[in-house]
């Protein structure tokens, strides 16, 4: 008799069957998420202590003083109450008149990190900002005179440079390039000049536009930051500094979860300029910009609302020089793909005067490669320009006018240029009304801008402007396009083709 071997049941075999194969898929499930899974995050920290202990020392408090003047009128070098302003009741006038009034001081306080044993401390530019003394305090509570090396408005960083008879602890630049939403973080400052101060947090976003100035690229944190923490560093887990703490977001004062530091990537190209030349190098154009939205895009035949559109060439300038025009959309700069006005701004800035850069631009319905050699920004100005806008009249200036896509327009001549302040030397037709329900005021267009072009006719009289209206509307693009001066500025604004008014 042969052997007999023992022989599992049907339903055995089936279950047999039914585990190996779901065996098999749990394995090819677990080794293809092993292969495709990107790298997890970091997760949180038992603690922070270890970090803080090695990086309060780096970290400074930052007091300065301002002299302001009296509240009553100047007050010259030997104390003497200069003239009072006028408005003062005679009761003040002769109580503080040939009085002593000793000058006020104003003070304030920041925070700073050392990043050079000799003594060099980045901080805001607002906390120094018009100061006549600045102290910095270190961790040991020490107090050095500090000299401002250099100061950069338009990012909001400042260079401070202190004598010690030993070295300062210094920290280390990170990349924050590769910080990802949701990494720890932690903030070291001054709230409220408490001193020395620790809060950790997350990125909670990145490249933040808050309309701070022209280069925002912020990082977003919910680490506590408060009044006072200005200027103090944001250190990833490595200890190294990703960022400056400069702005809350917060309706009392304090912190509500909101604040935005500047990136290192920018704070240390803007230190290096300010060591070696006391101020910012930046690539300069000569051009005033705009964004484009899905209107503008249409009416020049663009597949997507992205670029910056030139509003205004100055002339004399790199860009004039290049042969950009009022109208083109830059796509690409120097190899690098422009997708809004801020990608522009960055760009130019980051490019060194006299290099020459291939510029793309978006011209007549098809693209087009220019050669531009970037110039020199000028330095910062103390103060922006007064704006020019006036405030709406009811009249209408004198003269004939025609009556197109919502507006009222007049032709620009002496009476119009007094009644409505025109600048000088400004040429088109000026908007003497503009239909409160029409798209025209729904897009911003205000009695007393000069409509200069449309579509792509200069227009400097009421025929040349109901000619091009009527051309646009004849070639049956759905929008058409208007170049407006506001003062001294220019800007483009797209409206919906639609039938003049009888």
């Amino acid at each position: 008799m042969s052997p007999r071997h023992d022989m599992p049941e049907p339903t055995q075999l089936r279950r047999n069957g039914v585990f190996q194969r779901f065996l098999m898929v749990a394995l090819l499930a677990f080794f293809s998420a092993a292969t495709i899974a990107p790298a997890s995050a970091r997760p949180a920290p038992e603690g922070f202590a270890d970090l803080a202990e090695r990086l309060l020392p780096s970290v400074v408090n930052i007091s300065t003083t301002q002299e302001v003047g009296s509240p009553f009128g100047e007050t010259g070098e030997d104390g003497e109450q200069q003239q009072l302003p006028p408005g003062i009741p005679d009761f003040f006038r002769d109580f503080f008149e040939n009085r002593r009034i000793p000058p006020q001081e104003a003070h304030a306080m920041g925070s700073g990190f050392i990043i050079d044993p000799s003594g060099v401390i980045i901080t805001n530019n607002h906390v120094v900002d018009g100061a006549n003394k600045v102290v910095v305090i270190l961790n040991d509570g020490t107090e050095l005179d500090a000299e401002v090396l250099g100061q950069d408005r338009r990012t909001d960083i400042a260079l401070l440079k202190v004598s010690s008879p030993k070295p300062l602890p210094a920290v280390q630049f990170g990349d924050s390039d590769k910080l990802r939403v949701g990494e720890w973080v932690i903030a070291v400052g001054n709230p409220f000049g408490l001193g020395g101060t620790v809060t950790a947090g997350i990125v909670s976003a990145i490249d933040r536009d808050i309309n701070a100035g022209p280069y925002d690229d912020f990082i977003q944190t919910d680490a506590a930051i408060n009044q006072g923490n200005s200027g103090g560093p944001l250190f990833d887990m490595d200890g190294n500094v990703v960022g400056v703490n400069s702005v809350i977001i917060s309706r009392t004062g304090g912190n509500v979860g909101i604040g935005f530091s500047i990136p290192s990537r920018l704070v240390q190209r803007v230190i290096t300029d300010l060591r070696k030349y006391g101020q910012v190098q930046r690539g300069w154009l000569g051009v005033g910009i705009q964004q484009v939205d899905q209107a503008i895009a249409d009416s020049l035949g663009l597949k997507e609302a992205k670029g910056a559109m030139i509003t205004n060439v100055v002339e004399g300038d790199p860009a004039e020089k290049a042969g950009i025009k009022s109208g083109d959309v830059i796509l690409q700069f120097d190899g690098k793909e422009i997708a809004d006005t801020r990608a522009l701004l960055r760009a130019v800035a980051d490019t060194p005067a006299g290099q020459k850069t291939p510029v793309i631009v978006w011209r007549d319905g098809a693209r087009k490669t220019l050669s531009v050699e970037v110039g020199q920004m000028q330095p910062d100005d103390e103060k922006p320009a007064a704006g020019t806008e006036k405030a709406e009249q009811p009249a209408t200036p004198a003269g004939s006018s025609v009556d197109v896509l919502g507006m009222t327009l007049a032709a620009i001549d002496d009476a119009a240029r007094k009644e409505l302040q025109l600048p000088e030397k400004a040429t088109g037709v000026v908007v003497a009304k503009v239909d409160r329900v029409s798209e025209a005021a729904q897009k911003g267009i205000k009695r007393g801008d000069i409509i200069a072009r449309i579509g792509d006719r200069d227009v400097k009289t009421l025929a040349e402007a109901k000619a091009a209206v009527a051309a646009e509307k004849k070639s049956g693009k759905a929008t058409t396009l208007l170049r407006v001066r506001r003062g001294d500025n220019f800007l483009f604004i797209a409206l919906k083709a639609k039938e003049e008014k009888k």
